[in-house]
């Protein structure tokens, strides 16, 4: 298995003296494939043998799960694109949590329209009760995961996580009912705690702004016209398919459909702040800038994305690589290895879609900061 690169300089001036001494040279590596070089496009922005070897090794490489799709663009153009065997430009992959970032940025258009205000009371009708404590929670605690609710993302066993229960359970049918009936269990802003369930709640705050009705298709067709109208069309993301449950909600912590391409417009799309390739500024700027904005409960995640600022904690587990990228670096993360990597500094937008476990999404993670070495931060 590869050194992980932040290693190499200390492993490197350790050998030197046995590697004169016994005139051993290093380790050659197998030539590349021509599936490996034909990954590399000439508008590379790298050079195209490093470029491949670490594309290629994504692929190849114990230890690191299975890659499926992996796209490179530099500077708004395509630098590597490669597919696993059974997969291709034309398929759609599932983003789980990836979704959350697009409910932030439907969020964010409904702020700019005027039809939703941030640091208000979120506008949720069983919460604005009297002597509901619950009428405290603000959209901006929302798209933070800080609103104090009782959502447990992750369970023990795991048919007792809020986020199984929401999705596959008793609340599968009107998940927004179900994620919004949860109580209280910390003061609204007070701390972080991830949550698919809010999402859901986002996304459905957005159906009640766009309509009235509660027919669950008149729900479906108004967020996914909405979604079509004025993010997924005006960026060429012909691919993409929302799923919505039995009430008419988008599954908005976890359910859109797309291409690897696809997804990488809509990284490209944030690393333009908000702009469509024609230079048309489809959510402001500062929405953008907002969403890259550390939450004050949490330093790596801002409006439902996460952001690679260090920890305070140099030993705690980092969902990125602070040490090895931008801080301004920032992601799109879904369950089992679903990565939309944006760093603004690099002019690079890296799509890793497939599938790993936790122990192989951190060896996943320095092999994919192998690929963004390659390009200079400005």
């Amino acid at each position: 298995m590869k050194v992980i690169r932040s290693l190499l300089p200390i492993a490197s001036l350790t050998l030197l003296p046995a590697l004169s001494a016994c005139g051993e040279a290093p380790e050659e590596r197998a030539p590349l494939s021509e599936e490996a070089l034909a990954a590399v496009t000439a508008d590379a922005g790298a050079p195209t043998e490093e470029l491949a070897r670490e594309t290629d090794d994504l692929f190849l490489l114990d230890g690191l799960g299975e890659t499926r799709a992996l796209v490179v663009m530099q500077g708004g153009k395509i630098a590597a694109e490669r597919y696993a065997p059974g997969y291709g430009p034309d398929t759609r992959f599932v983003s789980w949590s990836m979704a959350k970032t697009v409910s932030a940025i439907m969020i964010g258009m409904l702020v700019a329209d005027g039809r939703l205000r941030l640091d208000e009371s979120a506008p949720v009708e069983m919460w604005q009760r009297p002597g509901d404590p619950r009428g405290e929670i603000t959209l901006r605690q929302l798209l933070q995961m800080r609103s104090g609710l009782r959502h447990t993302e992750a369970g023990d066993p795991p048919y007792e996580s809020s986020e199984v229960r929401m999705l596959f359970l008793d609340g599968r049918d009107d998940m927004a009912r179900w994620a919004k009936e949860q109580p209280l269990e910390a003061e609204p802003g007070s701390q972080f705690e991830y949550s698919s369930n809010t999402s859901v709640i986002l996304a459905d705050i957005a159906a009640r702004v766009l309509t009235e009705s509660e027919e669950p298709e008149a729900r479906r067709r108004a967020v996914a016209d909405f979604l079509e109208a004025r993010l997924f069309g005006p960026l060429g993301m012909d691919s993409m398919v929302p799923e919505f449950d039995a009430s008419g909600t988008l599954i908005g912590g976890s359910l859109i459909h797309g291409t690897a391409r696809d997804w990488a417009k809509l990284g490209e799309f944030l690393r333009r702040k908000g702009t469509a390739p024609g230079g048309e500024q489809l959510v402001p700027s500062r929405w953008v800038e907002a969403m890259v904005t550390s939450s004050p409960r949490s330093p790596h995640y801002g409006f439902q994305t996460w952001l690679n600022r260090p920890f305070d904690d140099p030993e705690a587990e980092h969902p990125l690589f602070p040490d090895r990228a931008p801080h301004s670096m920032f992601a799109l993360i879904g369950h089992m290895g679903q990565y939309v990597i944006v760093s603004p500094q690099q002019r690079l937008t890296v799509v890793r879609l497939g599938h790993s476990n936790r122990e192989q999404r951190i060896a996943m993670l320095q092999q994919l900061a192998d690929v963004m070495e390659l390009y200079p931060v400005r």
